[in-house]
């Protein structure tokens, strides 16, 4: 293990033990709001889901602030407390160990594992084997992107299977959680149909992305991701990571290099310099930025005008 995943470890453990035998280390739910399911998504897009098929029905707590990476997400005593008090979590196993941490010690059956709904993809999948990418081999996911909200059709396998959970937990609402994640489900299959005639028809099909976050759309649209660095963000490349990827963007004609809203985009800009291109956001949606109005949909489009200018597509 990194030093680097000892010390999530190592934080998680102290704020379980800080929380003691409390309310935060029990092991059953009642949830803080009796009126509400309450509910713990480990990251944005899984927040989104929670909340467009819950309604008013639920209270929907992030893990992940606006604005912060949650890659490398540590939890302090009281966000321990929440997932324990939760009457749902719902996380990605293997993308955020902390949470995987705090899941195993007191998630019990109330955990939501999304992974069970949809099997990850292998990291090179929608382009090139990559540097890096052992950075999520922790939990039994090794070698797997976990970025599947990023088709999709995928995210509406996973909201039908959320509401099945929201619906055990207070089948009361059962019905009206079916129904929303069917109008989900819809509104997710127009911004299919979207991405699918958007990219049709474009001049290019390579994207060089700073953080090869992008298999899951590359599959789904046939484009192929070049990514500089593996799935884990904050892995600096090596040199001949850095000369290889120049090279392959030069062969591709590349006239964009994409890096995204939550890490620097020094790398990207190094690269776009030596290849005469310029830089522009990709957003893997991992989590909104700090005061953003916007939601997992409208980041979305955005993405899809930024590709069909940068491939120029018709």
């Amino acid at each position: 293990m990194s030093n680097r995943a000892t010390s999530r470890v190592l934080a998680a453990a102290t704020a379980l033990l800080t929380l003691g035998a409390g309310a935060g280390c029990s092991t059953s739910a009642g949830g803080a709001d009796p009126q509400r399911v309450d509910v713990v998504a480990a990251f944005y897009p899984l927040q989104f889901l929670a909340e467009r098929i819950g309604g008013d029905a639920v209270r929907v707590t992030n893990l992940a602030k606006p604005g912060a990476e949650p890659h490398d997400l540590e939890l302090n005593p009281g966000q321990v407390g929440q997932v324990s008090d939760a009457e749902l979590i719902v996380y990605l196993k293997g993308f955020q160990p902390a949470v995987d941490d705090a899941v195993a010690q007191n998630g019990g059956d109330r955990a939501f594992d999304v992974t069970s709904v949809q099997p990850l993809l292998d990291a090179s999948a929608g382009g090139h084997n990559h540097e890096g990418e052992e950075e999520h081999a922790e939990e039994g996911n090794a070698g797997k992107d976990p970025h599947v909200w990023l088709d999709p059709t995928r995210l509406a396998g996973i909201g039908d299977q959320l509401a099945q959970r929201l619906g055990k937990a207070d089948a009361k609402h059962a019905d009206d959680y079916t129904a929303r994640a069917a109008a989900l489900r819809a509104d997710l299959t127009a911004l299919d149909g979207e991405f699918k005639n958007g990219l049709a028809t474009c001049q290019r099909r390579e994207i060089v992305t700073s953080h090869a976050a992008f298999g899951y759309l590359a599959d789904r649209y046939q484009l192929d991701q070049v990514g500089i660095t593996g799935l884990s963000p904050d892995v600096e490349p090596s040199p001949q990571r850095l000369a290889h990827t120049i090279e392959e963007a030069k062969e591709h004609h590349a006239t964009t290099i994409f890096f995204e809203t939550l890490v620097s985009p020094k790398v990207a800009e190094t690269i776009a310099s030596q290849v005469g291109a310029k830089t522009a956001v990709l957003d893997p949606i991992e989590g909104l930025a700090a005061g953003s109005d916007g939601d997992y949909l409208s980041v979305m489009r955005t993405n899809l005008r930024t590709l069909q200018t940068a491939l120029g597509c018709s």
